[in-house]
Order: C-alpha cells, then structure tokens, then sequence
C-alpha cells in the first residue's frame, strides 16, 4: 500500500467504494486522514464493509469540513452530468481527485532524487496488454516492475514509493479525467478511436481525455505514440514539432523512418534513423496479429527508452505469457491449440481475433451487443466453421447462413467438444478452437472472465493426464 499522507488530520469523503475507491480510503486512511466512504449500492458498501472499511454516509454529512472528495472513475464526472455527489462538491468548494492524482501527489512531495520512474499506458484497445508486455519486460531483466492502476491492482495498492521502482500503470479516460500532477516519465498512447463519448461529451472529449497523460511531460521524458490510425499520426506530428517530450512513434503498418516498427511479424527499431532488426515476433504465441504486433512495438519503445538492450526487451517480448482471456493459449489435444479470448465482448473486439487467426473454429455467442456479428462480414472467410451458443445463437446463425459452415449448441462445454471432433478430423495444418464470442456473457456466466475460466477449465478436463501436469 502506499499511504496518502496529505490529508492527516482532516476529512476527506470517498465516493464510489469498488476497486480504486477502497484502495484510496485504505491509503487515506493509513496517511491518518478520517475517511468517510460512501456508496450508493447496498451490496457494494456490504462488500465494503467485509473488507474492513467503516462506511459514513456522506450524504448526510457537512460538507464545509471536506478536504476533498475522492470520487471512483466509474461514476460521471462531467458528462453525461455530473453525479449529484460531484455537484455537492462544486457547490461546497470541495476538489474533486482521483485514486491517480492521489498518487501523483504522493509521488511529486518526494525528493526528486528519491522518486520513482512513472510509465502511463493508454489508448482505446491494447492499453491492458501493452501495460503488462511493459512490466514483464522489465521484470525479466531484473528490475522494480510494479504494474497496476486500471489493470488488475489499484495503484495505491501497489507496494511502496521507492526510488528505483518503476510504476507501470494503465490509465482509462475516466481515470485521466481527474488527474492534473500525474508525470510520466514515459507516456505510451497507443491508439484512439471512438468510445465512451457519452461521458466525455463527445469524440473532441475523449481525445482530450487521452492527451493529459502527456500534460506534464518535460524534454526529459519520452512520448511513444502508435502510429497506426489517423488520430494518432496527427497528435504524434504535432507533439514531435511542439514538444517538450521526445516523441518515437510505434507502428505494425508501415515501416518507419524514425520509431519502432513491427511490420509482417518483424520487429526494427529505427530510432537512429536506420533500420536495425530486433527481432521476430511470429514465434512469439502470446502476441498473435498486426494489432499485438503493434503493442510489441510501443512496448519495446518504452523500454528501450528507459535503458534496456534490444536483445535483453526482445527475450522479455519472446516470454511474456499473455493476459487472461486475450487470446489467451490454454491448451493444445494433438495438435489442436484453444485460444481463450473471452474478453470479445463485441464484434470489434472479435475481429481482432479474426484477423489473428485463420482457419478459426470459432465460437461465438452469448447476449448480442446491437450491431450483431454483421461488422465480421469481410472476416468471415477466416471462420472454418463457427459453434454457436447461448441467447444469439439464432441470430448469428441467420447471419453466417450460406456464408460460413456453423453449428448451434447451446452450451460452451458442447461447442468444445464439437469443434474439437471437426479440427482432428479435417487435418488442418495447425488447427485453432477460437473462443471470441462477440457477445456480452451474462445469459450463461457471471462474467466474461467465469465465461473464459469455464472455457480453460473444459480443454483442460479433456487433455491426458501427462498434458494436464505439464499446463
């Protein structure tokens, strides 16, 4: 835990009491600040509760004593409206942070020869990934590699300030939206595209959103930015001409003159302003496609930027195991490889899939988001056959007719099974069972990590039992 300190002696009121809102009234409370936390769920402040935080309705509480209100990224801060609690805070004078600005400040009052490096991950799609890539390429040459914040630990749960840890943290536009100390030492921006603009007021929102990871940047620091969409080429342009950072641009498309690219599965790092050949990332199995190609690649910016080697980033890259249910490996029955990326939870993120893998058999369904598998079309000649299940199953089955082999089966343990009698009896060159279901997971599963786990447990009930000791 890192304690918060700012706040000693005073209130502070905590709104909003999952993940990043307990983590924050622990670290308040552990500075020996008097926390009030509040949420507005039952089930949640009784989950609060069981974890040892004694709650206080802030609602009924005087607000003139407020320090501040530390307000949960999930709850509206500006747009669509503000939350009633933010508006009770603006009418009271009280600021209004984050768990990350909590952070930043905690991190700005030291030394600053005693601070941390900071290295900020963001972007639409692959920000998880790349988060992870990062920190295990620096665990795996030995350094002080704590990875958190929107990514599995709250960054105020990760383990102490210290001058030769490096934070790696993934930041959501949610959680950007409330910082204003945060300073990365290397700032990654992977992509933007259009999402979650009902809270941001719209697409000029959302990018502005994204731009603050880089707001506090000096020339020391480095901003990696892809270079694979048009919004991201213009803000990469734009930062090179106007600084301060030193910009290296990272891409899976086109072979750059200055950056890090990954183009057809190979890994060049032209900083110098000529090519030299890292790597190849096609035996690399946890990193499959262009789009993971391209998280190699600003991953390999980023440390590269803070010291390592290429060889040394390039064995990192080679053993990083994957994120769960982001085409995930969990299992290969003679010769058959099952791919978990149950994280699809829509037809954009299942075309990542698509693309990744040919020849997929692949599984799909569930709770069908609005636009169906429809966006897939041009895809599907990768799909060998498709196995569907769950509520869309009729749906997408109407969809794929005439255009794709397919089979409804209800149940996730039957469309294994089936499509694991189909790959061993056409004899596909290295056949892969694809679980991208495009579809949200409730109809069957609690979520789409029980959906994946379900999936994991399933292949691993059917290997032999010298396969099951070796998984």
């Amino acid at each position: 835990m890192i304690p918060i300190t700012e706040y000693a002696g005073r209130d502070v009121a905590v709104f909003g009491l999952g993940r990043t809102g307990l983590s924050a009234a622990k670290a308040l409370k552990a500075g020996g600040a008097r926390v009030h936390a509040w949420d507005d769920n039952e089930e949640t402040r009784a989950k609060a509760e069981a974890a040892g935080l004694t709650l206080s309705d802030i609602n009924k509480r005087d607000w003139q004593t407020f320090a501040a209100l530390v307000l949960s990224p999930g709850v509206p801060y500006k747009f669509p409206q503000p939350h009633r609690i933010v508006r009770m805070a603006e009418m009271t004078n009280v600021p209004v942070v984050g768990d990350m600005e909590l952070f930043a400040r905690a991190v700005q009052a030291l030394p600053e020869r005693g601070r941390p490096k900071i290295v900020g991950i963001t972007g639409t799609n692959g920000k998880s990934t790349t988060t992870a890539l990062i920190g295990h390429i620096l665990k795996h040459a030995g350094r002080d590699a704590r990875i958190g914040g929107n990514i599995g630990t709250g960054v105020l749960d990760l383990a102490p300030l210290h001058a030769n840890a490096i934070y790696v943290l993934e930041l959501s536009s949610y959680q950007l939206d409330l910082v204003k100390s945060l300073h990365c030492d290397v700032a990654v921006l992977m992509n933007i595209t259009p999402d979650h603009l009902d809270r941001h007021g719209g697409m000029d929102g959302y990018q502005a959103a994204k731009m603050r990871i880089f707001q506090n940047q000096t020339e020391k620091d480095v901003a990696v930015i892809g270079f694979d969409d048009v919004i991201t080429q213009s803000i990469a342009i734009g930062l090179s001409a106007n600084g301060p950072a030193r910009v290296v641009q990272a891409s899976s498309t086109y072979a750059l003159g200055r950056g890090v690219s990954a183009v057809d599965g190979r890994l060049y790092d032209s900083n110098t302003g000529q090519a030299q050949f890292v790597g190849s990332l096609s035996d690399c199995m946890a990193l499959p496609g262009r789009h993971n190609h391209q998280n190699a690649a600003a991953a390999y910016a980023a440390c590269r930027s803070l010291g390592l080697d290429p060889q040394t980033i390039m064995e990192g890259i080679r053993t990083f195991p994957g994120l769960a249910h982001r085409l995930e490996m969990v299992g290969e029955i003679d010769g058959v490889r099952f791919v978990n990326d149950s994280k699809a939870t829509n037809a954009e993120a299942a075309e990542q899939a698509l693309k990744a893998y040919k020849k997929a058999y692949w599984i799909a369904g569930g709770v069908s988001k609005a636009e169906g598998i429809q966006p897939l079309s041009p895809l599907f000649p990768n799909i060998t056959k498709a196995y569907l299940i769950g509520e869309a199953e009729d749906s997408f089955a109407a969809t794929l007719k005439g255009k794709v082999a397919l089979q409804t089966c209800g149940t996730l343990e039957n469309a294994v099974q089936a499509a694991f009698r189909d790959a061993k009896a056409v004899g596909d060159e290295n056949p892969v069972i694809l679980l991208s279901p495009a579809c949200a997971s409730f109809d069957q599963f609690r979520d789409f990590e029980h959906r994946g786990d379900v999936f994991r447990s399933i292949v691993q009930s059917m290997m032999p039992q010298e396969l099951k000791e070796l998984a």
